[in-house]
């Protein structure tokens, strides 16, 4: 019963996520009431806030992507003696071959993140989430108190998926291929790994 129970409610979530998202590309973010997205998901306006805190996060509803939690799982579950960008590495590897969503990039991927853009309040709840995920990267490189060089390596991960996917978006907008937008996606967060390995590196031989 408990096991119906939770799957009813991933799919309600799914659904209003589904409806709202589909009413944003159409109309624009601004433009759409939590109470049309309400009627068109065919439930209460209280329904909708039981699931999505804000209005922003109707649409940036994978947040533990954004919020990187399997980087910081990746680096909590590393077999003893690997380094952490090492984990990333291979947690790359392995999300590659998936296609996995955050791995992967189409131009249905740029349209999206066209639309995040273009939005100041989506924009805004993007950084608030790049910085929950750059602390909680930082704990786990360095523990509960994380030191400077843990929060610089931390943001320079973030930063890292950031500009990559910014690039990947860029490679659409002058015509390239979705197989061009990927390996400038995968190059460039190859090229932030490989400098916050050498910063972590340089701080322990320091």
């Amino acid at each position: 019963m408990g096991e119906r129970r939770e799957s009813k409610k991933r799919e309600t979530r799914q659904r209003i996520s589904d409806v709202a998202t589909e009413l944003f590309m159409a109309r624009g973010f601004e433009a759409v009431t939590l109470d049309e997205i309400a009627a068109a998901a065919q439930v209460s306006r209280m329904t909708v806030f039981n699931y999505f805190a804000r209005k922003e996060d109707l649409i940036l509803d994978r947040q533990d992507d954004l919020k990187l939690v399997f980087f910081r799982e990746a680096i909590r579950d590393r077999p003893r003696g690997q380094a952490p960008i090492a984990a990333l590495r291979a947690l790359m590897g392995e999300l590659r071959e998936q296609k996995h969503p955050f791995a992967h990039f189409d131009r249905h991927s740029a349209d999206f993140w066209r639309f995040v853009a273009a939005s100041p309040s989506l924009e805004a709840r993007l950084r608030e989430l790049n910085d929950e995920a750059a602390e909680g990267l930082a704990v786990e490189l360095a523990g509960k108190e994380p030191d400077g060089l843990a929060r610089l390596a931390a943001g320079m991960i973030v930063l890292t998926v950031r500009t990559a996917r910014q690039e990947a978006v860029r490679v659409f907008d002058r015509g390239g291929s979705a197989k061009k937008a990927n390996a400038v996606l995968f190059a460039l967060i190859d090229q932030g790994f490989a400098a916050v390995q050498e910063m972590l590196a340089s701080g322990a031989r320091g």
